[in-house]
């Protein structure tokens, strides 16, 4: 199989490529604001796509939607490619499925609350670990009295039955404070505000919607609107780190392909990171670390290649470096960080090519055979075919009417879950407390008839006295008041 062409070095003037078969092994795209690195994105993707891989990933800017168009073709992208010896570059668009989580540029993307969890779900609602911990209560007292929790709705009825039995509860499964339920309450009120309650319900995403191939060959591309979404950065954080845990669970383990199943794109890598705590983060690692034996390649795009930390940096094997100007302490501490992580090459001082970069270079450095990274390379990224901007709301709505999962996902479900549950509970409940004896047996299976009606008569019920119960306790009245009378006649006569 063909190697994907990221671009050529400009000192050795050779080839820059990616090797397919090692695309699951991971790679970063790093660099300054403008330097190019949403064009090596686009270009990355479109070669995957052109081979048959999937490709997902988020358009923090607009621009990534530009794929779904084919370019204007204008004498300067062709002269680069040209330059670059790019063989049959012409114009072209790569088939495209828009998504979002609002449900306004692309087709709604939607979960379960229960298939989110309460560890990424109290990490989007910005719950301390005490809070946490009461919704870790929450989703178990749900298991355990089978109340589906599919949307905010659902965990909300749930949170009232909590507070509702907040001492059994907290006897069974733990201390609950009221202070806590309240707090949970108020931040899924903010969640709800901000628009995230359409990320949750059904119909939830199927993982199969993301790895499609159309029929043509070529690898479907998912591109996420996150212009909004990036505003909400722990939202856009845990989705994709969701999605990327879905993925790890589900896809089953196949080694080493010839090509990746998918390559996700994580844009913005730094917010996966910033204020995780160390579990979450371990958990972040071992999903990158294994997910290749799925058949996933996973790349990270962010400003500086600090932004993600370093376990996980050294499983990134395909690296692309656009420049960074050293003019502050960090941008300093983060050249040398990324001089220091390339195989070196003789011919190039990599410190120095990196503040030197122009817009559309990069140092670039991927596996070759055997898994051994290739000595870093200053290259002229290829161009993309499609355009590199973004797209008007025509074209987009002709790419989404188009789409061949669109029926599936753009028209919500709502089934019987927790909160109609819940009402339902409700509702019956003044009708049962209304109800003769003889039905509230019946409900319970208890045998009905002649029989059942006389022996509560003598015996009586939970909430009745029988007549020997009464019997009984006026005939124990009438033999003390007896006693008490004769004992009182006794004293008088003396």
């Amino acid at each position: 199989m063909d190697p994907i062409l990221l671009g050529k070095g400009i000192t050795d003037d050779i080839p820059v490529t990616l090797q397919p078969r090692l695309g699951n092994r991971h790679g970063l795209v790093a660099g300054a604001t403008g330097t190019g690195k949403t064009v090596t994105l686009m270009t990355l993707a479109e070669g995957f796509s052109r081979i048959g891989v999937p490709v997902f990933m988020a358009d923090v800017k607009g621009d990534v939607a530009g794929l779904a168009v084919a370019g204007d073709g204008n004498e300067k992208v062709m002269a680069r490619a040209r330059d670059l010896g790019v063989d049959g570059y012409a114009p072209a668009a790569s088939p495209v499925v828009f998504w979002d989580l609002y449900g306004k540029l692309g087709h709604p993307v939607r979960t379960t609350v229960s298939e989110m969890g309460p560890t990424l779900l109290a990490r989007i609602l910005e719950l301390n670990d005490t809070q946490s911990g009461v919704l870790d209560i929450v989703f178990k007292l749900a298991d355990d009295r089978g109340l589906l929790l599919l949307d905010l709705e659902d965990l909300r009825a749930l949170l009232g039955l909590v507070a509702e039995e907040r001492k059994d509860i907290s006897t069974s499964y733990g201390l609950v404070s009221t202070q806590s339920v309240g707090a949970i309450q108020r931040a899924l009120l903010r969640l709800e505000q901000e628009g995230g309650q359409r990320f949750f319900g059904e119909p939830a995403l199927e993982l199969a919607d993301l790895m499609r191939v159309n029929h043509d060959g070529r690898g479907v591309i998912g591109i996420l609107a996150a212009d909004q979404l990036i505003l909400k950065p722990r939202l856009y954080s845990s989705f994709l780190l969701w999605l990327l845990s879905e993925l790890f669970e589900t896809l089953p383990e196949v080694g080493d392909l010839d090509k990746p199943r998918l390559v996700f794109v994580f844009d913005e890598a730094h917010l996966l990171f910033d204020d995780a705590p160390p579990a979450l983060r371990q958990r972040i690692e071992q999903v990158v670390r294994l997910i290749r034996s799925k058949g996933v390649g996973v790349y990270f795009c962010s400003q500086f290649p600090d932004d993600v930390p370093g376990d996980i940096l050294g499983q990134l094997g395909n690296r692309v470096q656009h420049a960074l100007r050293a003019f502050t302490p960090r941008d300093q501490k983060a050249v040398k960080t990324a001089a220091e992580t390339f195989v070196p090459n003789p011919r190039l001082d990599v410190a120095q090519a990196i503040s030197q970069l122009g817009t559309g270079e990069a140092l670039v450095s991927t596996l070759q055979d055997k898994g051994v990274p290739s000595p870093v390379q200053r290259t002229l990224i290829a161009p993309p075919r499609c355009r590199m901007g973004a797209i008007s709301e025509t074209e987009r709505a002709q790419v989404r009417a188009g789409s061949p999962v669109g029926q599936r996902y753009d028209n919500a479900v709502n089934r019987e879950s927790a909160a109609e549950m819940l009402a339902r509970r409700v509702e019956q409940a003044p009708a049962q407390a209304k109800a003769p004896p003889a039905s509230r047996g019946e409900d319970d299976g208890e045998s009905g008839g002649f029989g059942r009606t006389v022996n509560e008569w003598l015996f009586g019920t939970k909430r009745r006295q029988g007549v020997v119960q009464a019997a009984g306790k006026q005939a124990a009245r009438t033999i003390t008041n007896r006693i008490v009378r004769n004992i009182l006649g006794s004293i008088k006569l003396k």
